[in-house]
């Protein structure tokens, strides 16, 4: 008589009760949930940066660029121009990077390690890819930008 109670609290303590379960996973779906808001607002702030958005230009992208701009212009008044081209490529670039994320964080249900290497060199580098696409679409008037040049 008492190996089979020894035995039924061995396994009650073995295994989880309901209540437990349900604790544990009611806190994995609100983390999940924070994780999607969270990828969610990332996929619309990097959307809204990126050059995927036609509009985002002369109300983020441009603003941000002269800010960058005339901080470095403190330095010398002749990087004002360079420096603003230089902060609305990296304005771009933070917009992919955000995207990136956010879409890592709605659509992949197990939680990864991240390499912030990785990641900073695969927006780096899809962004250049896609800045290079672009310019040889032009290059070869397959689109067509008169309002630029």
């Amino acid at each position: 008589m008492e190996t089979i109670q020894q035995v039924s609290q061995e396994s009650s303590v073995a295994a989880p009760t309901f209540e437990q379960l349900q604790q544990v996973t009611t806190g994995n779906s609100k983390q999940i949930m924070f994780k999607r808001v969270k990828g969610g607002l990332f996929i619309v702030i990097g959307y809204l940066l990126s050059p995927l958005c036609w509009w985002n230009d002369l109300i983020f992208n441009l603003p941000i660029a002269y800010f960058f701009g005339y901080i470095c212009s403190f330095l010398s008044p002749k990087l004002l121009i360079p420096c603003s081209i230089i902060g609305y490529w990296l304005s771009n670039i933070v917009g992919i990077l955000l995207m990136q994320v956010g879409a890592g964080n709605i659509f992949q249900n197990k939680p990864q390690e991240h390499s912030l290497k990785k990641e900073l060199l695969t927006g780096f580098v899809s962004s250049t890819v896609y800045t290079l696409v672009i310019l040889a679409l032009m290059q070869f008037k397959i689109l067509d930008a008169p309002a630029l040049f």
